[in-house]
């Protein structure tokens, strides 16, 4: 697997280091206390197993007391420690960046062919939004209702036949900019339609821009027909979803398709891939203002015009929590011709174009990292080496000896106990793990914010004019 990367620079490995950064010791000083508070039977939120799983896995994440791989020159018989990875899906930067740019190298080398591509982007109401939430069957509806109405707009506009079938990447994100709830979904979709050809296997017939009225046609398609299967499902009554296709501004449903990606833009389409597969936050966006407050600046300014917000340690660490992905459930699925069990994938999907990685003539790290494989194992081309992900990212390959600038190679991986502190006391690193703090009772403020909570709850209780606050708001101009 002689593999290289073009413009790329022999660049020595720097282990990153976890433990030094603000999301690590906030959820280091405050996990154990957002726990008990969670398990607390007066709590109005509790922790999901998976949750608590991520958040725990997160700490032992680049740690060397927990294990490590070791890298050896050959020629100057320097050593590196790479310490493990959690392999998380929710709250590590590090795994999540992983897993982002495995994905979009994934699908950019060995899944969507040659050919111009479009996101589609699909909001729906708030009202809608906590059935997406928790709902998998109102989830996986209104997915399929909305691809869909793409193919169907697709086909109808190039007057293809019965056979025709478009392909698409569908990408479920569950969070908003602002660390908040919001389930919508990022559709990458073939611009145009594959129908069979007896001699060439596949034809590709391209689609027509589109304009701002297709897309309204396509929103209205996609807002009556969600609303009716919501009704028929028992998630919403009749009367509801009179009222809400009456509503102005499309109802609450937003559907942009503006962001198109021509055939050979592949840099581009990658792009555009990691931005689909994103992780629900950024950890350099994250800055402390004091031990009490933190401060998370927008990518831009909200609905209100805020560029930031401020949560205290323990709502932080709720907010990630809460956007951590089910168990079992896929993140992006595949649609029409890119389905793993239609009959033209193989057809479609050898139209993608191989991966150009050339080596630079005096580094070899990349093919030396595969050749020491056994010979016998079989990866999938889902699966993408470590020292190819970050040669890809960085642009640099890691294995490269910061002494002499030779290659180096993984001589073995360290699990024991025994021999990982012998190793890391030899040379000087924490032999221990960072200490997790303990849980603790709620600091002055959090007391006197509860106090005054219950003495204002008694005294709207008290008073008999008081006005009740509503059940449920539906009007789309309340900000929830």
């Amino acid at each position: 697997m002689d593999v290289q990367l073009q413009g790329c620079v022999a660049a020595p490995y720097r282990r990153r280091r976890p433990a030094d950064t603000l999301l690590y010791r906030v959820v280091q000083n405050h996990l154990e206390t957002f726990l008990s508070r969670g398990r607390d039977a007066w709590w109005e939120t509790q922790v999901p197993p998976h949750a608590e799983r991520e958040l725990r896995r997160f700490l032992e994440c680049g740690i060397l007391a927990h294990g490590f791989a070791r890298a050896r020159c050959d020629a100057c018989g320097h050593d590196v420690l790479i310490a493990f990875s959690c392999k998380g899906r929710g709250v590590c930067p590090s795994c999540n960046t992983r897993r982002m740019a495995e994905t979009a190298a994934h699908l950019a080398d060995h899944v969507l062919p040659r050919v111009p591509v479009r996101q589609w982007v699909l909001s729906v109401p708030k009202r809608l939004r906590y059935h997406l939430q928790h709902d998998r069957e109102a989830l996986n509806s209104a997915l399929r209702i909305f691809l869909d109405a793409i193919e169907r707009h697709l086909c109808g506009s190039l007057g293809a036949s019965t056979q025709a079938r478009t392909g698409a990447v569908a990408f479920i994100h569950r969070f908003g900019s602002a660390l908040n709830e919001h389930t919508h979904f990022h559709v990458v979709v073939i611009d145009g339609v594959f129908e069979p050809d007896p001699e060439r296997g596949v034809r590709f017939i391209a689609a027509e821009a589109i304009d701002a009225d297709a897309v309204r046609v396509v929103q209205t398609q996609v807002r009556r027909r969600i609303l009716r299967a919501f009704v028929r499902r028992g998630r919403i009554d009749t009367q509801t979803r009179k009222e809400m296709e009456a509503w102005d501004h499309g109802g609450g449903f937003s559907l942009d398709a503006s962001v198109r990606i021509e055939a050979d833009d592949r840099k581009g389409l990658e792009r555009l891939l990691r931005y689909c597969a994103r992780p629900p936050f950024a950890a350099d966006r994250l800055e402390e203002l004091d031990p009490q407050w933190l401060i998370y600046r927008l990518p831009k300014p909200g609905p209100d015009g805020r560029t930031q917000i401020i949560l205290t340690p323990l709502e932080l660490i709720g907010r990630i929590a809460a956007l951590v992905p089910p168990p079992r459930q896929h993140r992006h699925r595949y649609y029409g011709v890119l389905a793993p069990n239609s009959p033209l994938r193989p057809a479609v999907t050898a139209l993608a174009p191989e991966a150009v990685v050339p080596a630079p003539t005096s580094h070899r790290a990349v093919k030396t990292a595969a050749e020491d494989l056994p010979t016998t194992l079989w990866r999938s081309p889902a699966r993408y080496l470590w020292v190819m992900l970050l040669a890809r990212i960085y642009e640099a390959f890691p294995l490269t000896c910061p002494q002499c600038g030779a290659e180096m190679r993984i001589l073995a991986f360290i699990t024991e106990a025994v021999d990982v502190r012998a190793i890391l006391e030899h040379i000087g690193e924490p032999a221990t793990p960072p200490r997790i703090a303990q849980a603790r009772g709620p600091p002055e403020w959090y007391e006197d914010a509860t106090e005054h909570a219950i003495a204002a709850e008694a005294g709207s209780a008290g008073d008999p004019y008081a006005q009740p606050a509503p059940e449920c708001e539906y009007d789309q101009r309340v900000s929830w």
